[in-house]
């Protein structure tokens, strides 16, 4: 039987969720799967991927194949890197502690990498706040500007009529 690693869609329309699945290769794309490796949710960014690395590269020794979009989803959580150093102490390149811990290292630094692309987006995010309320701070302010001659004219306008309202009252007297 061929084994896919492959996604299964989920959530709504135009709000794709991903399962990533092992299946036979013979099975609808939304139907039965064998086992749930993770999840991939591409609504965010950078995008959530959820992954059982360990169970991943269980599948991949035994021999499943991963469709493209799965196989990168696997190489950006190093699932394909570990099935990789498993192969090397298979065949006895390195031993299951140096593998341990080169897989460890590049954990390490694709989580600075990922840490450092959300602060990234996050101080991108508040200089775009800042960019617009200081936008509205001048649209409001020229507004004030174009409204304070007009409010001038009606403060001379009430004084003249406050003026003439007095003088027609001492007129009267």
């Amino acid at each position: 039987m061929p084994v896919k690693i492959r996604l299964q869609r989920h959530g709504k329309k135009g709000k794709p969720f991903y399962w990533v699945v092992a299946a036979d290769a013979r099975a609808k794309r939304d139907g039965k799967y064998l086992e749930k490796i993770g999840t991939y949710n591409p609504n965010v960014n950078p995008a959530i991927i959820d992954l059982d690395v360990d169970k991943a590269v269980t599948w991949l020794q035994n021999g499943a194949q991963p469709t493209d979009t799965a196989k990168n989803i696997l190489s950006y959580r190093g699932a394909m890197l570990k099935n990789h150093l498993v192969g090397g102490v298979r065949k006895g390149a390195l031993t299951q502690e140096q593998a341990d811990a080169k897989f460890a290292a590049w954990l390490e630094e694709k989580n600075a990498k990922i840490i450092a692309k959300q602060e990234g987006i996050s101080q991108e995010e508040a200089a775009e706040k800042a960019k617009a309320l200081a936008a509205e701070k001048a649209v409001n302010e020229a507004r004030i500007e174009a409204a304070k001659p007009v409010v001038e004219e009606v403060a001379e306008v009430e004084e003249a009529a406050a003026d003439e309202a007095a003088t027609e009252e001492k007129a009267a007297e």
